[in-house]
């Protein structure tokens, strides 16, 4: 995935601490199949919490906008199948 989305005005106000541990988390995890994944998010949910760097509701409803412009719906599907997982570890 290239880093073109992350130029969009949309995002200008998050930390760029923050936008930089999310491109690292995109580039890791697009290499990883739906059964690795789960396991992914929960060691990277625990690494930015440790670190201090967690995601509002609000920047990961900006950061999904952006990051689903464009796509085709199979591949929405997948992000929204990886969101709900991520929900699922923030209420556990």
């Amino acid at each position: 995935m290239t880093q073109e989305w992350m130029k969009d005005s949309t995002l200008e106000g998050i930390d760029p601490a923050k936008m930089a541990l999310l491109q690292s988390l995109i580039q890791q995890g697009s290499k990883k199949n739906q059964n690795e994944m789960l396991a992914f998010l929960m060691s990277a949910a625990a690494n930015s919490k440790k670190n201090g760097l967690q995601f509002s509701p609000g920047e990961m409803d900006m950061i999904t906008k952006v990051l689903k412009k464009g796509k085709s719906s199979q591949e929405i599907a997948k992000m929204d199948r990886i969101l709900s997982m991520m929900k699922m570890l923030r209420r556990g």
